[in-house]
């Protein structure tokens, strides 16, 4: 009895302490904005606003990258902090310097981003960070079977297709940026999803044929196959409910085009 007693005793006292951890009073709901996702939308909000950005990179630069995988405890607050921070670095490096977009593969894959003291490429935002670890040209296949250990630490847990409707790589064909916070997240990516989605994609009735964003066929694997596709066109209004239409992609412009923003 007195060893069962202890450990009830131990189980009880450790949910006491791990309930009562900085990570749980940290942030405590998924619609919470914690000061990382605030500092985000700083950055991306003085960028649209033509102001120095300088003391958001040097906010940025000393993160505690502990404490910031703590902060971001909720998925939301996770994809609000990291499509900003994806989305504010882009332009503020390409404004700067529109030269680096004539070597695109490298201005994506180079690290560049100074993240608490660790270098990060956009290519390791979107697809280590907010792919979950995904293999950049597996159409969303594959996984990296040895992601870094700072991107264990930082990554989502499961993929939001919708991400591919908000991240601006700098092209023409890209959708604009908005700025995104925790609170309102869901609804305001389903907004620019479906507005991105209407002003980029075509069905003509005549031959049932839909012509839409390539994006779709470059991650298909995020969206389920070509299943999923059909499933996202019809949930944001493009297709009919059962529609069979078939698909086509259209060619990607990728022109550098900044300053592209949208409420």
């Amino acid at each position: 009895m007195k060893i069962a007693y202890s450990l009830i005793l131990f189980f009880a006292t450790a949910f006491l302490a791990y309930a009562c951890s900085p990570g749980d009073q940290t942030s405590s709901s998924d619609s919470e904005n914690t000061p990382y996702v605030e500092l985000s939308i700083e950055l991306l909000s003085n960028l649209k606003a033509g102001l120095a950005v300088e003391t958001q990179l040097s906010e940025y630069a000393r993160i505690d990258l502990d404490r910031l995988s703590i902060s971001l405890a909720h998925p939301n607050q996770k994809k609000a902090f990291w499509i900003n921070t994806y989305n504010g670095f882009i332009q503020y490096q390409l404004k700067n310097d529109p030269a680096l977009y004539q070597d695109r593969s490298a201005f994506f894959s180079k690290p560049r981003i100074n993240i608490g003291g660790e270098l990060l490429s956009f290519d390791d935002i979107e697809h280590g960070i907010l792919r979950a670890s995904a293999l950049k040209l597996s159409l969303g296949y594959l996984k990296n079977p040895f992601p870094p250990d700072i991107e264990l630490k930082l990554r989502v847990s499961q993929i939001d297709e919708r991400i591919h409707f908000v991240l601006n790589c700098g092209a023409a064909s890209c959708p604009p940026v908005g700025i995104l916070s925790a609170d309102n997240f869901d609804h305001k990516v389903d907004r620019l999803a479906k507005s991105f989605l209407q002003s980029v994609s075509q069905f003509k009735k005549e031959s049932n044929l839909v012509e839409t964003t390539v994006l779709f066929s470059w991650f298909r694997g995020d969206f389920g196959g070509i299943s999923g596709v059909r499933k996202t066109l019809i949930r944001y209004g493009i297709l009919a409910e059962k529609s069979d239409a078939r698909i086509e992609y259209l060619p990607y412009d990728w022109t550098l085009e900044v300053d592209h923003y949208v409420e």
